[in-house]
């Protein structure tokens, strides 16, 4: 009963000294990516191939490649409290919402009138759109393709 704290000590630093001997011995032993980078590249005397994945074909533009985004907004748009509506003609619904570039937030009511919205930015628009299902060549064909 005296002796058994004692053991246990005993016990417990030789459980110490053999993780420290396997960690010597771990450590002496190369990893296996060292091996990889250790081995003389292989030469080859033809054209150099690059892995291209995606192919060139199949990969998304990104948004710097395309003069801006666009999303249909088929509710009431309100904008600080109130409902946006159209300065020309007055429709309050159906808005075809643009994120140009600049990051600036451009309106399209159902008649064709554009205006610029300063008090919605990019991240407004980036909270509110959806995942970019199409890519279109031209904005006709993006109106078109939305019901414009």
């Amino acid at each position: 009963m005296f002796r058994r704290r004692a053991r246990d000590e005993r016990d417990f630093r030789q459980a110490q000294r053999e993780a420290l001997a396997l960690r010597q011995l771990h450590a002496q032993e190369p990893w296996p990516s060292d091996t990889v980078q250790t081995q003389a590249p292989a030469t080859y005397h033809g054209e150099t191939v690059v892995p291209d994945f995606p192919p060139a074909d199949l990969r998304a533009p990104s948004r710097h490649d395309v003069e801006g985004v666009m999303m249909r907004w088929m509710p009431p748009l309100v904008i600080d409290g109130e409902v946006h509506a159209c300065p020309q003609c007055g429709t309050y619904r159906d808005w075809i919402v643009f994120n140009m570039n600049d990051d600036s937030v451009w309106l399209r009511c159902t008649a064709g009138h554009q205006v610029m919205e300063p008090r919605l930015d990019a991240a407004w628009f980036n909270r509110n759109c959806g995942p970019v299902d199409h890519w279109h060549p031209t904005l006709e064909d993006g109106l078109r393709h939305l019901g414009h």
